[in-house]
Order: structure tokens, then C-alpha cells, then sequence
């Protein structure tokens, strides 16, 4: 292999990484026109490849090259994705995307080895989606969509979707030493032995960290993986466990208020004791098998899951004698469950005259038996009364069928429909709110791919999609926290999109992809500061531009840069007299711009700038906050081919911003009504974290 073939193999392995491109069209085709990656890698040229704009797949290469902060930051490599944190870091994460403030995961699915993270009807947030089991040296890669136009996904899928799927075999045994500033030590020890006709992928790591906080955040964790396989994901089978156990305090978001007027600093709390404990065991399983001219798929999981949060956003406003604040605001969601489901889908290619198609069909089903989730008024992580408590049985089923047609050589099609099932069962500690429910809904999705001519695609994009709702408000007649008549909530949201993208190589080497979308939803899930939670709220539009580009100047440089604007507007007024129709929390623009280098000698890094712009932070935009500018560099050094340093520095200019802004009322002690703040969590100062590595 001389140096130019080098040189265009590496180029093509992070083009794969950086940018869009179907995983159906490329990856389980089995007729010949579809199966275009060689035919593509030959010609240096991506066109041609994919199924709809705003999809892609991210490798285990380009991930292992980035620096991050928190595991779920495998997901800023969706390109306009933004992840940040609001309280301590054994919480979910905060996700923004599309113009959406995702809170925990809401509008989003996320899978990781086959298991959905999204978790409904969750005492914190529909959809919380906490991805600190994730240990991103066993991404093999990301598989990520964006908008509602695939019959392949369903709940939480209407901005988007993430598969992330563990490797099989590593390329070598290893172990990790990370130490860093405010106690950060993490410890990482990973192989793959042969094992019969098939390898056992083992993992487990050990982490803590204090973080920048005045009172230590004390975060402990442990993950452990392990995962016996055969063949690979196209034709074989693997059984993967999974083990992840957390606790932490944490420091809440607090009122600029009580840093400006000196009460406590910009990385202080106004309450010690919130955080929390967490654990999560999974078992799943994955099937597939290749005929000469089809490809079936089958998965199932079981999981365990117990979450215990305490959180006090509002400090005194609840409390019996704000001005002495002996008890506070604190409150606890707890939940606990034991959940399960599965997936299979067959796939057919055949010839229609003289056109060549692909038919999939495929079923869906989920139970998720919480007992209980609930929600209680605590004090120093003591509970003194209960809110509400619940049991709940939630059950769904999916139906679906695809067809893949290429009409002409310069057309092909995808469309689907998927029909969803739903059934929601809910013992109340308060009886008024117990009861069943059931909704349906089917879902049409279309996809037009045109081209490609010498090296550019065009496509269309239609899909209707939904999310579910707490499964506590569908059956609620009575408000737990004021004991007032209150409304039953919808089952299922219908959400609409519609997509127009492009795909190009201007010259040589630069590969860029454009999106201009739409998407409505029939009822917006809104963050309650003084809950902690989501609530439902009126019907929102959102349109934007996304703009993708990777330009590989040669084997040992690439560049790529992310940009997304986007606009989100409530529909309609608001039935409580809200003025304004603003989304808070809603993103406006964000960029991700990134320079890799490799190959230099021993040498090997890469810098990034993360940026997302200021945002609403109440429906009238009279309150607004600032923007975040992140950057973060990594370098490394190669000793041998066993051994390596990593230098990581995150927030590297050790820019004083914010991870996440609210607006809402708080009371703090001496105060003698609540105030409307921006309540604020800090991002981290300048940290800088070492990583030894040992392949062995």
C-alpha cells in the first residue's frame, strides 16, 4: 500500500465519522447497487450513500481523538448537539438540539447497546436519559438521526436519535490512569480474550471527583461491562451486561442574586445536602442473521434501575418560617423499577420490474413496572412527608413496515409507516389520581433522494412522530401539591416535520452537508424550577439551518465545523394569560468547530470550541441569557506502540460562563417574599487532567 492509498483510507475513516450517511443503505444492503461504501471509497466520494440529510454514523476513531469532560459528551459529536450539566455530575445531563432545551433527554432517544436510556414516567423528567454508565473507550460508533422521519424509531425520537453500541473486540488489552485537579481519578481496565468461537469483551471502572465546589461533590462511581459475542452485528450474536452504581452531592443551580450580593460564591450552595445515589444493571442480547437476500435482527433487555434525587430550588419559599429557613425546599423523586423489552425486524431485497427494493418489517415492545416512583418533602436528605407516590405499569407495542425503492439512477425512496400502542395503569397514593388508560397512534414517514450527480444528493424529508407523557398525568384529577382540580394530560404527542438538505463536495478532500427543517409539536414539555420536573404547555413550531463540513487536507490534519441556527415558537396563547410566545431554554444557534491532528512523529491531538448562543428564558424573551463559549485541547504522545500520555484541558481560556440558566422565584433566608431570579450553574474553571495508557 504506498502513501497516497494510506492517505485516502485514513481520509475516508474520518469522512465516516464526521459525516452523515445511511446505515441502511450502506451497511445492511445486501443487493449490489445499495452496497456502495467500496464502490464510494475508490472514487474518494461520499455521495451516493445516504438515506435522508440529517443522519450519520460517528467511530470509535474520531471519539477515541476528542477530549471529554463527561461520558455523555459522546453525544456533542451529533453535529448541534450541545450537552452541559445543572446540577451534580451523577445527574443526567442537560441536552440541547434543534432548537429544543431537551432537559434530560426528552425528545431525544438514546440507546446504548441495545438498551433504551430514555426513561418515561421518571420522578425527575419524562424521558431522563443519564448516560454515566457510558465508558466511551468501548464505543465502537455512534449511529445518530435527526427528525421524525424514520419507522424504525419511536418514543422520544422526534428531534432525533443516537444508537450507541459497544465494540465487540478491542483492538488490544488495556489499562487507564487518569488523575487530575479537585480529585479526579479514574481507573479503566479493558480486554477482549478469545474465548471458544467468539471473544469476551470485559471492562470496569472506578471514578471520583470532587469538582470546583465549595462543599466536594464526592462523586463515586463504578461501571463494570461484560459481553460474549460471535460473528458480528450483521451475522452473529452477543450477550452484553451491564453494572453501574452512583452517588454524589451536588450543587444546584443558585440565583445570580445570592453570588452578587455575596452570600455565597460563583461555585458555593445555598443547600449542602442534595445529590444523590443511583444504580442501573442491564442484561441484553442481539441476533442477526445475513441471508443471500435478506438480513433479520432481533434484541431484548431487562433492566433494574433505582434513582433517589434530592434537589431544593426554590430554598424558603415552602418553608414554614422563610426567615429562619429551618427545613428549606428540599425535596426527593424516587424511582424504582424493573423494565424490558424487545425488537425484531426482517429484511427482504427483491425487484419490482426493473427496479431493485429492499421491505422491511419489524415489532416493538416495552414494560416498564415502577415501584414506586414518587415525590417527597425532605430535609437534609430526611424525609418528612410524602407528596405523592405511585405505582405504574406502562406497556407499548410497535408495529411497522418500510420500503426502499430506487425508481430510477438518479431516485430512490424510503417510506414507512409505524403504528404505536400504549397502556397506562397507575395506583395513586392519592385514589382520585389512580386508574388505566390506553392511546394509539400511526405514523406516515417519506424520504426522497435525488441524485447523485458527479458529487451531490438532494432529499426530501417528511415523517409524523410523537413522545409519550408521564404516565402519572394521564390519569391525574387532582394536583398532589395543592389538592385543586387539575387536567389530565394527553398519552401521546403528535409531533410533524419536514426536512430539504443537500450533500456536496466542492473540491477535493471537502465534504459538506446543509439541512433546512421544520418541526411542530402538538404540546411542549416545559422544565418547573420549584418541581424539578416537566409539565405539559402549548403547541410549538421550530424551523432552522444546519450546516456540516469536514475538509482532510491530508493524513495527518482534518478540520470540521458544525453550525446550527434554529428559531422556536410557542402556537397559539397561553391559557394561564402568559404574554409572549418565546420557548425558554430554547437554543438559537450553536457551532462545534475541531481541528485533529495525527501522525506527527509521536505526537497526536486536537483543540475545540464549543459555542451555543444566547436563549429565552421566559416566554415575553424580557429575560434573556448569555452565550457559552467552551474550548478544550488535547494532546498526546505516543512512548511505544504500548504506551501513551494524554494532556487533557478543558475550558482552556477559563472563561467565567454558564452551563445552564433559569428563570423562575426563589426566596432565600431574611427574604421576605419570593424573587424572580436567573438561577445559574457555573461551568467548570480551567481543569487539566492526565491519562496514562497501557495496551497490554
Amino acid at each position: 500500500m504506498n502513501m497516497k492509498q494510506r492517505t485516502t483510507i485514513h481520509a475516508l475513516s474520518i469522512a465516516l465519522s464526521l459525516l452523515p450517511h445511511a446505515t441502511l443503505a450502506n451497511e445492511e444492503s445486501i443487493t449490489p447497487s445499495f452496497s456502495t461504501i467500496e464502490v464510494r471509497a475508490q472514487n474518494e466520494n461520499l455521495a451516493g450513500i445516504a438515506g435522508a440529510t440529517s443522519e450519520g454514523i460517528v467511530t470509535k476513531e474520531h471519539i477515541a481523538s476528542l477530549p471529554l469532560l463527561r461520558p455523555g459528551e459522546v453525544l456533542e459529536l451529533v453535529p448541534g448537539m450541545i450537552v452541559t450539566q445543572h446540577s451534580g455530575g451523577g445527574k443526567a445531563n442537560q441536552y440541547y438540539l434543534r432548537g429544543f432545551n431537551l432537559d434530560h433527554g426528552t425528545d431525544f432517544a438514546t440507546f446504548v447497546a441495545s438498551v433504551p436510556a430514555n426513561m418515561p414516567t421518571h420522578a425527575h423528567g419524562q424521558g431522563y436519559t443519564d448516560l454515566n454508565f457510558l465508558i466511551p473507550e468501548l464505543v465502537d460508533k455512534v449511529t445518530y438521526r435527526k427528525g421524525p422521519y424514520f419507522a424504525d424509531e419511536g418514543d422520544f425520537s422526534s428531534a432525533g436519535a443516537a444508537h450507541i453500541d459497544y465494540a465487540r473486540q478491542l483492538e488490544n488489552d488495556f489499562v487507564q490512569l487518569g488523575l487530575g485537579e479537585n480529585g479526579y481519578t479514574r481507573i479503566l481496565l479493558a480486554g477482549s480474550p478469545a474465548a471458544g468461537s467468539g471473544h469476551l469483551l470485559y471492562a470496569l471502572e472506578a471514578f471520583r471527583n470532587d469538582g470546583p465546589w465549595i462543599v466536594p461533590e464526592d462523586y463515586k462511581k463504578l461501571n463494570a461491562v461484560l459481553r460474549y459475542s460471535q460473528g458480528t452485528e450483521f451475522s452473529g450474536w452477543s450477550l452484553t451486561a451491564m453494572a453501574h452504581n452512583g452517588k454524589w452531592t451536588a450543587t444546584d443551580q443558585v440565583p445570580k442574586r445570592a453570588i452578587g450580593g455575596g452570600l455565597i460564591s460563583r461555585f458555593g450552595t445555598l443547600n449542602p445536602t442534595t445529590g444523590g445515589k443511583t444504580r442501573r444493571y442491564s442484561l441484553s442480547t442481539d441476533w442477526a442473521r445475513h441471508g443471500e437476500n435478506s438480513q433479520s435482527k432481533a434484541r431484548g433487555w431487562l433492566l433494574d434501575y433505582q434513582l433517589d434525587l434530592y434537589s431544593d430550588f426554590t430554598y424558603c419559599m415552602t418553608d414554614p418560617v422563610p426567615a429562619i429557613c429551618d427545613s428549606g425546599d428540599q425535596f426527593k423523586q424516587g424511582d424504582k423499577r424493573q423494565a424490558g423489552g424487545f425488537a425484531a425486524s426482517h429484511l427482504m431485497a427483491d425487484r419490482w420490474g426493473d427496479h431493485e427494493v429492499e421491505n422491511t418489517i419489524g415489532i416493538e415492545g416495552r414494560i416498564d413496572r415502577i415501584r414506586p416512583v414518587g415525590l417527597y418533602a425532605t430535609s437534609r436528605r430526611i424525609t418528612q412527608s410524602t407528596i405523592r407516590e405511585d405505582n405504574v405499569n406502562q406497556r407499548s407495542l410497535a408495529l411497522y413496515v418500510q420500503n426502499h425503492t430506487h425508481w430510477l439512477p438518479w431516485l430512490r425512496t424510503l417510506a414507512g409507516v409505524r403504528a404505536d400502542f400504549y397502556r397506562f395503569k397507575v395506583n395513586s397514593s392519592n385514589l382520585a389520581n389512580s386508574g388505566e388508560v390506553g392511546d394509539r397512534m400511526v405514523n406516515p414517514k417519506l424520504t426522497a433522494i435525488f441524485g447523485p450527480w458527479r458529487t451531490t444528493e438532494f432529499f426530501i424529508n417528511f415523517g409524523r412522530g410523537f413522545h409519550s407523557n408521564d404516565g402519572r398525568g394521564t390519569t391525574l384529577t387532582v394536583n398532589p401539591s395543592t389538592g385543586l382540580p387539575a387536567e389530565p394530560v394527553t398519552p401521546l404527542v403528535r409531533s410533524k416535520g419536514y426536512e430539504f438538505g443537500l450533500r456536496n463536495e466542492p473540491i477535493s478532500g471537502w465534504q459538506t452537508t446543509l439541512a433546512l427543517w421544520r418541526l411542530d409539536i402538538a404540546s411542549e414539555l416545559l422544565f418547573v424550577g420549584d418541581a424539578g420536573v416537566t409539565e405539559p404547555s402549548r403547541p410549538s413550531r421550530r424551523h432552522g439551518l444546519e450546516w456540516t463540513n469536514l475538509y482532510v487536507a491530508n493524513h495527518q490534519l482534518a478540520f470540521d465545523a458544525d453550525l446550527a441556527a434554529s428559531q422556536a415558537r410557542f402556537r397559539g396563547n397561553d391559557p394561564d394569560g402568559t404574554p409572549g410566545n418565546h420557548i425558554p431554554g430554547a437554543v438559537a444557534f450553536t457551532a462545534n468547530l475541531g481541528v485533529m491532528v495525527d501522525h506527527l512523529g509521536p505526537w497526536f491531538g486536537a483543540f475545540r470550541i464549543r459555542h451555543f448562543g444566547p436563549r429565552p428564558l421566559i416566554e415575553d424573551n424580557s429575560v434573556r441569557s448569555v452565550s457559552t463559549t467552551l474550548a478544550n485541547l488535547r494532546l498526546g504522545y505516543k512512548f511505544d506502540g504500548r504506551t501513551r500520555l494524554i494532556l487533557d484541558v478543558f475550558n482552556l481560556f477559563d472563561r467565567k460562563v454558564s452551563d445552564i440558566d433559569y428563570w423562575y422565584e426563589s426566596q432565600l433566608r431574611g427574604e421576605t417574599a419570593p424573587v424572580a431570579d436567573i438561577h445559574t450553574h457555573p461551568a467548570e474553571p480551567r481543569t487539566a487532567r492526565i491519562t496514562l495508557a497501557y495496551n497490554f
